[in-house]
């Protein structure tokens, strides 16, 4: 039964080490070695706690959050909502792209072939392919993480200090270390991922019955995402740092691999950062489609036809072709596309964070199934330092933008 339920937590999860997820793994562990090993566990913790509750409204309400938002709080509260996920899904498509670009850039592809074929490939998957197909490949880029578990062993850090610094908190008052620290966070949760997760479980049609085998899903998918962040900060640890190599990027820390750890272990690294840009450049566009849909009450759905739910497909296919575009036109704004989606990312987390915990506290809503005491303070306290971090996170960017 519980391969059966396997999916929307593990795909979800596991798409949050997305191109700007892996840059941010990357340069912690270039630019602070293995002092920063020892949040991923509080970070999978809040992780956790977040996804369930998603997939638990999602399983028995059988109704996606962007349809609860707007039956109990309002169309004004949609509509808002609305614009700053599309823009947030339109910017972080970029950002995937981007991704894409650099990764096969290492190979010698240029992103002029790459980012066309690549848009036109995650397009047909969903245009042409049933749920069940969608998430078999979805399944399966998965899996192609393992490539950042091996490029990390490739590196042969010392696993002993690797270990040490995962249960032994270190900390430091230094602004750079502060900024670092709060990015990691701030890219463990994404206003995103609560309104797909929801939406997939709803489409895959997990019941009450069955959402004991859900919450699996959630929880092993949100531990294989903080293995995969393990490996790639204690691997840029054990040669870019050690070497004081500094980088800007995950394609740059591909690159500085070579001569470190050897050209494959640089090859599967970007591989993985192929593989995880091309993966969120199909989730992303998704999610907004979803979200978009259930708040103006379209059809929706990877199961429907073209025919049954025009406009969701419509708007995944405006969102890939913009982004893929912005990333092909000459002298385009890439960095400030790319700066002003994370902004909006972070404004939009904290109300939808606020939304989701009102909704899942309801009786009328969830009967037997809302949060108890222990669960709702864990949450809460998530939600609140979330929050906190996002918007410090997002008063630094804008002051550094500016």
């Amino acid at each position: 039964m519980f391969l059966a339920i396997l999916g929307p937590g593990i795909i979800t999860a596991n798409v949050d080490n997305d191109a700007g997820g892996i840059t941010t793994y990357s340069l912690a562990g270039a630019q602070f070695g293995n002092a920063l090993l020892w949040t991923l566990l509080p970070i999978g913790i809040a992780l956790i706690v977040m996804q369930e509750m998603g997939a638990r409204m999602g399983a028995i309400t059988g109704k996606g959050l962007a349809d609860l938002i707007r039956e109990n709080f309002g169309v004004k509260v949609t509509f808002f909502l609305m614009v700053a996920m599309i823009l947030v899904g339109l910017g972080n498509t970029c950002a995937e792209f981007s991704g894409v670009a650099a990764s096969l850039e290492i190979y010698g592809i240029s992103r002029y072939i790459s980012v066309p074929l690549g848009a036109f490939a995650v397009w047909l998957l969903v245009i042409k392919g049933s749920y069940r197909r969608v998430e078999k490949v979805f399944l399966f880029a998965c899996v192609v993480y393992l490539s950042y578990i091996l490029s990390g062993i490739m590196a042969k850090p010392d696993w002993g200090t690797v270990l040490s610094a995962t249960v032994r908190p270190s900390f430091s008052f230094d602004g750079k270390f502060l900024a670092m620290l709060i990015a990691l966070v701030g890219t463990s949760i994404a206003p995103w991922m609560q309104f797909y997760l929801q939406s997939a479980v709803v489409d895959k049609g997990v019941t009450r019955q069955d959402y004991k085998y859900s919450r699996l899903d959630v929880i092993v998918g949100c531990i294989g995402m903080i293995i995969v962040a393990f490996f790639i900060v204690a691997s840029c640890s054990a040669t870019l740092f050690a070497n004081h190599i500094e980088v800007k990027s995950a394609a740059d820390a591909a690159e500085a691999l070579k001569p470190l750890a050897g050209k494959y272990c640089a090859y599967l690294f970007a591989f993985g950062l192929f593989n995880a840009s091309l993966f969120a450049a199909s989730i992303l566009p998704l999610s907004t489609a979803y979200f978009v849909c259930e708040g103006m009450g379209w059809e929706r759905g990877v199961d429907r036809t073209l025919g049954e739910a025009p406009q969701f497909y419509g708007l995944y296919t405006a969102i890939i072709a913009l982004g893929a575009a912005i990333i092909l036109w000459p002298n385009a704004p890439l960095l400030g596309v790319m700066f002003w989606s994370q902004v909006l990312n972070g404004v939009t987390l904290a109300p939808v964070l606020i939304l989701v915990l009102l909704l899942i506290n309801r009786k009328d809503l969830m009967g037997e199934w809302v949060n108890g005491k222990i669960f709702n303070w864990i949450a809460w306290i998530t939600t609140v330092l979330m929050i906190a971090l996002t918007l410090v996170l997002v008063f630094q960017m804008v002051l550094g933008g500016g």
